[in-house]
């Protein structure tokens, strides 16, 4: 497997994946809205990064002819609303993998690896949760001959994350926490593993074991949404902040003002029904397996200080002496 098309390649986990289908000598073309986004991929020397309408469908089939391979990493966590979800999930979740899936029989390309979510369920209690289980129907039942692989990973975090890195700098800045579902239960995944996973099932010596298969990823650990909190400044060498955990009705009305300000909210009301479903595998799926080359997945305390003590005392020492010239 040597030419591969990586739709989400410039996002946090896809960049990881396309570096390491570089390094394994595959080629990779990297489509992107906002070719600015994806600039630290172009000194790879196998990659190719092209700026196109991603839900134009003839440019869709232009980029899948001849490719041996399509992933679509594609998602998104907040949306207008809508029933059974809004347009934006619709158009990201749901219609991308299906039009993929039709170029792919279209041009004849027979290997698709489609990233979901654990929890995705067609009749599940967010919008963000019933369209990634659209998603996955779209491309389990395209055209007979596609060979897809489904990865349904929990929370990832790594040096990039949005989610360590945002808890313990909330932690450096706030002299409280209000947390919606702080007893709900993850079992976060090292974006190096999911890396590695989905190219072994990709070009590994055991990926036609990975066809047709659905796999649910986490970590070695399951931890509340306080407890991730609560590590996160430990890791980092922040103060702990008092975290005070709020009813459901209290955290929606909460989530619900924090739709209203600018830009992407902490936390929105879909995000607080997604998190009704624990984000663990245990729904008789496959987990990390020997055909994805991952024996034992790291756990967050083995990797994370590595980034987080960035955001500690120590760091903000550094950075005032260099502002100063000592």
């Amino acid at each position: 497997m040597q030419n591969i098309v990586v739709f989400g390649g410039s996002g946090f986990i896809g960049s990881q994946l396309v570096s390491r289908l570089s390094s394994a000598g595959c080629r990779v073309l990297v489509p992107t809205r906002r070719r600015e986004r994806a600039k630290h991929l172009l000194p790879l020397p196998t990659v190719d990064v092209v700026q196109i309408d991603t839900f134009d469908n003839a440019t869709l089939r232009r980029l899948v002819d001849g490719r041996d391979a399509v992933v679509n990493l594609v998602g998104i966590l907040h949306g207008r609303r809508g029933t059974p979800y809004g347009a934006d999930f619709a158009r990201a979740h749901v219609r991308l993998p299906q039009n993929l899936a039709a170029a792919c029989a279209d041009c004849g390309v027979r290997r698709m690896l489609h990233m979901s979510a654990l929890g995705a369920d067609s009749q599940g209690p967010s919008m963000y949760l019933r369209s990634k289980g659209d998603g996955e129907a779209a491309v389990r039942d395209a055209e007979a001959g596609l060979q897809w692989t489904i990865m349904r990973p929990s929370v990832v975090f790594g040096e990039q994350d949005h989610l360590l890195n945002l808890f313990a700098s909330l932690q450096r800045r706030l002299p409280l926490l209000l947390l919606g579902g702080a007893q709900q239960r993850f079992a976060p995944v090292y974006v190096g593993d999911l890396a590695q996973a989905m190219t072994q099932a990709l070009i590994g010596r055991h990926a036609r074991a990975s066809i047709g298969r659905i796999y649910e990823l986490g970590g070695p650990r399951t931890y509340a949404l306080r407890e991730l909190v609560q590590l996160a400044a430990r890791l980092a060498g922040v103060r702990q902040r008092p975290v005070l955990g709020l009813p459901h009705a209290a955290a929606g009305l909460l989530a619900g003002l924090m739709e209203l300000a600018p830009g992407q909210p902490l936390m929105s009301r879909d995000n607080l029904e997604s998190m009704r479903v624990p984000s663990v595998p245990g729904g008789g799926m496959p987990g990390f397996a020997a055909e994805l080359g991952v024996a034992q997945p790291a756990s967050i305390e083995a990797v994370a200080p590595e980034w987080l003590r960035h955001l500690g005392p120590q760091s903000e020492f550094d950075r005032l002496r260099a502002q100063a010239g000592r």
